[in-house]
């Protein structure tokens, strides 16, 4: 046998032995218990939340401020294509009318 041949062989058995070493591992495993999983969750969340910097009230105010300014303006646009739409028409619709 040439010398590629013998370690493809050892290769195959090393191979074997550790697929069966990997199936007897596995049932000695046991999924937690649903109550174990929630709380399990819930102190990681907690972790992850303090972690959180978290704005101050000045921040906040002056955040909420730009976002209402913004709504606003868009509203302002929208409104007025509305009425210019609407102008549009109403005088295509009186002028084919007839």
């Amino acid at each position: 046998m040439s010398e590629n041949e013998k370690n493809e062989q050892l290769d195959q058995v090393d191979a074997a032995a550790k697929a069966k070493k990997d199936k007897s591992a596995k049932p000695a495993e046991k999924k937690p218990g649903i109550f174990q999983r929630i709380g399990k969750w819930f102190k990681e969340m907690r972790s992850e939340l303090k972690k959180v910097q978290w704005p101050g009230a000045k921040s906040v105010g002056k955040n909420t401020l730009t976002v209402i300014i913004c709504i606003v303006v868009v509203g302002v646009f929208i409104w007025v294509f509305d009425a210019l739409a609407t102008a549009v028409v109403d005088a295509l619709l009186a002028l084919f009318k007839g």
